[in-house]
């Protein structure tokens, strides 16, 4: 069996054959099937008028189970302060987060999930899920624990 990745790898052989492209044989495929993940999940957002990054935020609340300090969702999201501050205002002004002052300190201001955005979460959570069940559908169940424990230990390696 071979995918895109193989031949990607056979073309740098080609042109590069003093660079060991071995790391492609991971690298590659995690870049690969999160791009095809992404794009899925894109897809089946677009038409719920949401995006991938604001999904991840309203995401990362409702883990939470409360309220969160916008420097909470970054470190959870992977998303710059920026980013968060220009998609939470959106969310916002859709009706699907709040800004509350903290009960313990005025000046910290916390997102919080409003109904409509527990709402969208609670739609479209279990079609990711489904969605994502499909892609790994052809490995066993030891396949994807050896495959989650691999991939545990390279995000471990880069402090993740």
């Amino acid at each position: 069996m071979t995918d895109t990745v193989d031949q990607i790898r056979r073309e740098w052989v080609q042109t590069h054959p003093h660079v060991d492209t071995a790391p492609i044989e991971v690298l590659g495929r995690i870049q690969r099937i999160a791009s095809i993940c992404n794009h899925r999940l894109d897809a089946n957002l677009e038409p719920h008028g949401i995006s991938r990054s604001e999904f991840n935020v309203l995401s990362a609340l409702a883990r939470a189970g409360r309220p969160l300090r916008a420097s909470e969702v970054v470190s959870t999201t992977m998303l710059s302060g920026a980013s968060i501050t220009k998609l939470t205002d959106g969310l916002v002004r859709r009706g699907l987060l709040d800004r509350q002052k903290s009960d313990r300190d005025g000046r910290v201001v916390l997102l919080a999930l409003t109904d409509d955005g527990r709402t969208v979460v609670d739609e479209q959570l279990p079609r990711r899920l489904a969605d994502d069940e499909q892609l790994i559908a052809g490995l066993t169940a030891d396949e994807r624990e050896t495959l989650a424990g691999l991939l545990r230990k390279v995000c471990a390696a880069l402090g993740d």
